[in-house]
């Protein structure tokens, strides 16, 4: 079993960078999905992260 974390600062980019990474020869075994959010000064920052496991076929 192997882990792959994704870590971005817009869903869309993790989407992105999720998909692409499901094309790949691979049996998922779980995804996990989290999001978080600070602020820094007047601006709010997010990070949206996920955990793959997986196995290679």
């Amino acid at each position: 079993m192997k882990v792959k974390i994704f870590d971005e600062g817009h869903e869309r980019d993790l989407e992105r960078d999720i998909n692409s990474f499901l094309n790949e020869d691979i049996e998922v075994i779980d995804i996990q999905f989290r999001t978080a959010v600070s602020i820094y000064s007047n601006e709010q920052i997010y990070c949206f992260s996920a955990m793959i496991l997986y196995k290679e076929k």
